[in-house]
């Protein structure tokens, strides 16, 4: 498995793509970054095309066990950050 690209290695490549500079390219980023952690800590979700969906979901309060312990006790409800993939990545990884 190759090692996840760092965020100077992404700065980089979008740069090169957008034929801009580092810090363009930075900009560019930290933007997208901030418009889709404030929609999705707001419930919404973002979709980028050909990459997938990201949305927060609601998790129910529920009965948990401590693996250490075997302890089992109630945790409260509370939100998850989920991912779904779109079909063009899947069929880009798999064809």
């Amino acid at each position: 498995m190759a090692k996840p690209m760092t965020k100077t290695q992404l700065v980089a490549a979008l740069a090169e793509e957008m034929e801009a500079d580092k810090k363009t390219a930075s900009a560019a980023l930290e933007a997208m970054t901030a418009i889709i952690t404030r929609e999705v800590a707001a419930g919404g979700s973002v979709t980028l095309p050909s990459v997938g969906k990201i949305y927060c979901r609601e998790r129910p309060e529920r009965m948990v066990r401590n693996p250490a312990t075997g302890e089992q006790f109630k945790k409260d409800a509370d939100k998850v950050v989920k991912v779904t993939i779109a079909k063009a990545l899947k069929d880009s990884v798999n064809g």
